[in-house]
């Protein structure tokens, strides 16, 4: 692995879940996206999607975040707008471990300085889709992260 992606071998992928079980495939994903050419890389986007933030938040969800955040500032990533359309999706949904969401949430929230940048990219979908999760960040404001 090259340097966006870096330390995520570190993580105990197996020992977390997402929606529909282990995490020990999220990295591949994580990969594809990252290297992948455009279809390649919205296929993966799109399990990333189902698996991390579309239904629910998840231990996996808090490991991968800053991962998506390293993808949504590389420019050879082919599906930027998508990844930054995913981690406003993960700010906007819950967990059953109020813990879990307000961790995942926070990192999410974490990267309010980068969203800002990215809302001015070259790129005007990736521009688009950063106003969208810098608006979701300004007016966040879910019980999990108020009660912390």
């Amino acid at each position: 692995m090259g340097t966006i992606l870096k330390g995520m071998s570190r993580i105990r992928w197996h020992e977390l879940t997402h929606a529909y079980g282990s995490a020990k495939d999220v990295p591949g994903r994580l990969s594809r996206v990252a290297w992948g050419d455009a279809q390649t890389s919205a296929v993966a986007l799109s399990d990333l999607g189902l698996w991390l933030g579309e239904l629910a938040v998840f231990d996996a969800t808090v490991a991968a975040v800053p991962f998506l955040w390293d993808l949504a500032v590389t420019d050879s990533v082919a599906t930027r707008p998508g990844v930054i359309e995913l981690l406003q999706a993960i700010l906007e949904h819950g967990s059953l471990q109020i813990e879990v969401q307000h961790t995942a949430h926070q990192a999410v929230l974490s990267g309010s300085s980068t969203v800002d940048l990215l809302t001015s990219d070259k790129d005007p979908a990736v521009g688009a889709a950063a106003r969208g999760l810098a608006a979701a960040i300004d007016s966040h404001a879910c019980q999990a992260c108020r009660t912390a």
